[in-house]
């Protein structure tokens, strides 16, 4: 048992003894036998060449691959690529698709608007596509049918009805276009049509109502001045603003920053926004809807 132990280590001991021997391999000038060039190696140093020669081989072949165009004449590898390229493609094709329906609807809007033909409060909105009908009527019910019935009967002589211009602003919640002192309070008689407010310099100027942009730009008295177009008949003005972030035909909600409070026009003597509630072509008096 111990000879059998002591062949075998003398067996591994013989084998890398072979691996570590060291040849020495010889070049002579064929004319004189004169040695050229020598150099010594064992079957170690081959192995261990040629795996590094492998090893970096294979290195270079994969980083030419995948950094060049070779790799798409790998099997498999250009059908990933063309399904990944055909659904980007998809993705562009419905983001055009959209645009153009909102491209075409804010030009229907518009030629409606210039030919007259349909009022400027009742345009669709161009940042959704959902077609709605406000105008449709809810069945009413028999207790609903009899207590309009007596509304109106109770109503009858009650002489607001002689109105021909009511103001639907009962159920309206109108939000403050911007927190500030008020400089100037409305006033017809002299020509002021809005209540001019002091704030600070690029403080937000806020929608009072939702609506859309019906008009943007710059006039030389009262600087940058945008005009929102509401349900119900209401316009709102703001005037001398710094910066507009609105543009014609915008949506925006009650609330929303439609511009920075500015100095611009002539008519500015200081940092305020000058703002203009109208009803139907008539001014009205926004403090009487509005807490400033």
């Amino acid at each position: 048992m111990a000879k059998k132990r002591a062949d075998n280590k003398k067996g591994t001991k013989s084998f890398w003894h072979q691996l570590k021997f060291k040849y020495k391999l010889s070049f002579f000038n064929e004319g004189t036998l004169e040695e050229v060039w020598s150099f010594r190696l064992s079957q170690l140093s081959v192995i261990t060449t040629l795996a590094v020669f492998a090893f970096i081989l294979i290195t270079i072949t994969s980083i030419l691959i995948i950094t060049t165009p070779i790799r798409n004449y790998l099997p498999g590898y250009l059908d990933v690529e063309v399904r990944k390229e055909i659904v980007q493609n998809a993705l562009r094709a419905d983001s055009l698709e959209r645009m153009i329906a909102i491209q075409s609807l804010y030009m229907e809007n518009m030629s409606g608007i210039l030919a007259g033909t349909i009022e400027i409060d009742s345009i669709q909105r161009i940042d959704s596509l959902a077609q709605t009908d406000a105008n449709y009527e809810i069945p009413r019910g028999s207790r609903e049918e009899a207590y309009i019935t007596a509304f109106e009967e109770e109503e009858r002589y009650n002489l607001t009805v002689l109105n021909p211009n009511p103001i639907p602003a009962d159920a309206i919640f109108f939000y403050k276009p911007v927190n500030g002192v008020v400089s100037a309070a409305f006033n017809s008689d002299i020509g002021h049509f809005g209540i001019d407010l002091v704030a600070a310099p690029s403080e937000s100027v806020l929608a009072t109502l939702d609506g859309t942009v019906v008009y943007t730009g710059f006039d030389p008295q009262f600087g940058n001045v945008l005009h929102i177009q509401h349900k119900n008949g209401f316009v709102s003005i703001y005037k001398h603003n710094d910066l507009l972030l609105k543009k014609i035909g915008d949506h925006v909600d009650a609330g929303d920053a439609i511009a920075l409070l500015g100095n611009t026009g002539e008519l500015s003597t200081g940092p305020h926004l000058h703002f203009e509630l109208w009803y139907r072509g008539t001014p009205i008096n926004p403090a009487e809807y509005i807490a400033f």
